[in-house]
């Protein structure tokens, strides 16, 4: 996930998401846990600090190429997900689509007749 905001995202000028924000590694200092207890507590914080973090970097990645609500209801939203659009911006897409999408050769050709078998 790293790896892909590293190359993707300045491409497109997106915002990149500091994992430093978001994997927080502090429980060991709680005294009131032993050496074990220490342990599982750092390894679900960084279990979660791990989703957490790449479910951030998908929010942006979302808000970026399709910023469209869900027509249902979700449980859960991501942080990005107030700023959706209800409507299908469809002029915002196709634009963006039309950048990148590359020319089709094949629809212009004109179609040769077909051979026969012998």
């Amino acid at each position: 996930m790293t790896i892909y905001q590293a190359l993707c995202f300045p491409l497109y000028d997106i915002p990149k998401v500091r994992r430093s924000e978001y994997m927080l590694l502090d429980r060991h200092r709680l005294a009131y846990l032993n050496f074990l207890e220490k342990l599982n507590c750092e390894y679900c914080a960084y279990g979660n600090g791990v989703l957490a973090y790449v479910t951030e970097v998908a929010a942006r990645t979302e808000q970026y190429w399709c910023p469209i609500k869900h027509a249902l209801r979700m449980k859960s939203m991501h942080s990005r997900y107030r700023f959706f659009s209800t409507t299908a911006m469809r002029s915002t897409i196709a634009s963006r689509s039309s950048r990148l999408a590359v020319p089709s050769r094949i629809s212009r050709r004109k179609r040769l007749p077909r051979r026969s078998p012998l």
